[in-house]
Formats: C-alpha cells, structure tokens, sequence
C-alpha cells in the first residue's frame, strides 16, 4: 500500500492541527484559512489527503504518521532522497529502529539503505561507519543514539543535511565539521544521542562521487 493511502490517525490529525495553531499565531495563516484548513483536516480519511493541508507552510509539515514525511525530493548533488519514487517503497520496510553492534570489530552502512527513526549504535573497542549519502531516511528527522567505549563511529552526510548533537562525552567526544550551522527549516536533520567514552562520533558532510560505466563507487 502506497503512504498516501493508509489511514489517517488521530495522532496524525493532532500533529498537523498543532502545526496549524503555530501557523496562525505566526501570522502566516488568517483565522479564517485556519478554520477553513481544519474543517478539511477533519474530513481528511488518508495520510495523502491530509499532506496538502501544511504542505506551504516552513517546517517539517506533512502528517505524523511513522516513517514518512510531506517532504518528496531528490537531491542530484546530495543523493540523499526522502520519500522519492523507489524510497516509498524503501521507506515503506521501516520497523521503527535498527541495532549496530561493534565490539572489537567493524560494522558499517552505506549505498541504498534505510535510516530508521532511531538508529541504536553500540560501539567496544571497534568502529561504525555510516554513509547517508545515498540512503533513504524513513522521516524528516532521524534519531541515532551511540554508546561508545574506546571506538569510534564516523558519519557521512550528504550536504544540506543539518545534524544536532546531543551526545555527552567522557574523555572523548563529537565533531561535527559544520554540519551543525545548517538553518535550512525544510533540511533533514540527524540528531545524535549517547554517551562517548574515550572514543568520539567524527560527523562530514560530503558530495555522492559520479558513477562511472562499469565502475561502482564505493
């Protein structure tokens, strides 16, 4: 089943009514566009019928159902695409988190793959490495939490992606390489969690390489 067609929730028509009183106490919508907005909102019966409604508003907007998002774009120069053609169906897997474990070893993701809504990365004297460049996140904002003993967890995004740190370090700590001063509202945005202990999460943002004929980047 396709995202826009499933059923709208509660919780979706919640999100979206909320975004629509901040949108009139900005003065961005008139009172009466808010009333006209909430009487569609309430008749709306699928999560495709209920995107359009904040769909010109800043912000994430769209509904709140999980793992998708009223964002649909491809960036050529990032790669990084949300709820594209092939990523609705990619998208559409999401269990709603993913474990990476490295302990004494290595663990990495790159190429096509999904970002879940809370990505748990446990890190024992090894290393992480996540490629976002190419990957498909399953909503506007990710969430990956790390717990980091004497390793490291080195992250790649692509540019235009706005990553929030909210880790605590122990003789270690996170560099994001100015992927932090991103104010784009509408950019994705990767928030980190978690605690590093003589270790540290190395975060850069960088362009996906041209592939070539008969040739695969890696």
């Amino acid at each position: 089943m396709q995202p826009e067609h499933i059923r709208a929730s509660d919780a979706d028509r919640d999100q979206v009514a909320e975004r629509l009183r901040e949108a009139l106490a900005e003065g961005r919508l008139s009172p009466v566009e808010h009333e006209e907005r909430l009487d569609t909102l309430y008749r709306a019966k699928t999560i495709g019928e209920l995107a359009p409604i904040t769909s010109d508003l800043p912000g994430p907007g769209g509904v709140a159902h999980p793992g998708f998002t009223s964002l649909d774009r491809s960036d050529p120069d990032s790669g990084m695409e949300i709820l594209g053609s092939e990523a609705r169906d990619l998208a559409g897997q999401s269990k709603g988190s993913e474990n990476l474990v490295a302990v004494f070893g290595g663990c990495e993701r790159r190429g096509r793959w999904l970002v879940e809504p809370r990505t748990n990365v446990s890190v024992l004297c090894g290393g992480v490495e996540l490629d976002l460049r190419e990957a498909v996140l399953s909503q506007h904002e990710v969430t990956i939490q790390v717990a980091v003993i004497m390793g490291g967890v080195d992250i790649t995004v692509p540019h235009g992606v706005r990553v929030i740190n909210n880790t605590s370090a122990i003789l270690g700590g996170t560099d994001l390489h100015g992927t932090d001063q991103v104010t784009d509202p509408n950019a994705p945005v990767v928030r980190l969690t978690g605690t590093c202990m003589l270790g540290g999460v190395d975060v850069k943002a960088k362009k996906v390489k041209k592939k070539r004929k008969g040739r695969r980047d890696k």
